[in-house]
């Protein structure tokens, strides 16, 4: 394993699409590298940590909106997975055991031997397997949004009635897509969302198409869904072993609506499960009134308030 190297870029709150929320929050933005990869990520705050994983099609943007209200009491980071945004982008290693070893090699590379894990898509099951091996240096956890590979009936989920996606990677659907990011990420912006007006933001997605355009780009987020079958195998084992520590699912009405919750109770104990309602896949941009309060409850350990269009599952 390498060392790791820190870089001070250019601050987040400059990259372009979504404002960052102007409360006094002053977000860095760095560079390290850790199991042989460069990881970009953004950093804030004092105080207990906080770790934000990001999904598909999206990168660490994701989290502007959320990271000022929780660097108020707490050292948040938010790293781009390896293969996605300005994190490097090796040939291997998109098994989710292994990016959650390069979230924990990160993890104490800054210091940081205690955090609460939150993730939404494929940065959910990278969360699920930081807290998975990682145990007893993970105070909570939050799953938004997709399902865990081999666990209960996984190949009944919502997301893989659309199941070309996942077997698509291969010289023939890079060269397929290769100029056509957009067309291709906006059948996922479109399709996933309860309501394709109401989901991503046009500034966005023309950010994460340019992140993702970038070179290897595409075939590294391909590598996250080929990883799959590897996935199901290290899931089904991680799971023999259930986790003890809170844990918060967040899943859209319109989406996954209980399949992950249902998931979370074969895999964890002490799980409160909540329905967005109204909402498809994007529960961030979807449905921001109702989703931040909860995590932000969640994560500063305060009783979780519902609102009228949230619906508790515990």
């Amino acid at each position: 394993m390498l060392a790791p190297v820190h870089a001070a870029q250019n601050p987040a709150s400059a990259q372009a699409g979504r404002s960052t929320p102007s409360n006094g929050a002053s977000i860095g933005s760095h560079d390290s590298v850790v199991n042989g990869v460069k990881l970009h990520y953004m950093k804030a705050g004092k105080g207990p940590a906080i770790i934000l994983l990001h999904g598909y099609a999206e990168t660490s943007h994701m989290w502007l909106p959320l990271i000022p209200l929780l660097a108020k009491n707490h050292t948040v980071i938010a790293p781009d997975l390896r293969g996605a945004g300005d994190s490097g982008k090796p040939e291997t290693g998109y098994e989710k055991k292994a990016m959650a070893n390069d979230i924990h090699a990160l993890a104490r590379s800054l210091g940081i031997s205690h955090a609460q894990v939150v993730g939404h898509d494929i940065g959910l099951m990278v969360a699920y397997a930081y807290a998975a091996q990682y145990p007893t240096e993970t105070d909570r956890v939050v799953l938004m949004d997709a399902f865990l590979p081999g666990v209960g009936d996984w190949t009944h989920v919502w997301l893989l009635h659309d199941l070309w996606h996942f077997h698509f990677y291969g010289e023939t659907p890079l060269k397929l897509v290769d100029g056509r990011e957009r067309i291709y990420f906006d059948h996922f912006w479109n399709d996933f969302a309860a309501d394709r007006n109401h989901s991503i933001s046009e500034a966005d997605r023309a950010f994460y198409t340019k992140a993702y355009s970038q070179p290897g780009g595409m075939r590294a987020g391909f590598e996250y869904f080929k990883a799959f079958p590897q996935d199901a195998k290290d899931f089904e084992e991680l799971s023999k072993t259930k986790l003890t520590m809170p844990m918060l699912v967040l899943s859209g009405e319109k989406a996954g609506g209980t399949f992950l919750v249902d998931q979370a109770r074969l895999v964890a104990t002490q799980v409160s499960g909540v329905i967005i309602k109204g909402s498809g896949h994007w529960l961030l941009e979807e449905a921001p009134t109702q989703v931040i309060p909860l995590l932000v409850d969640f994560l500063n350990q305060r009783p979780l308030t519902l609102g009228d269009s949230a619906t508790a599952n515990r």
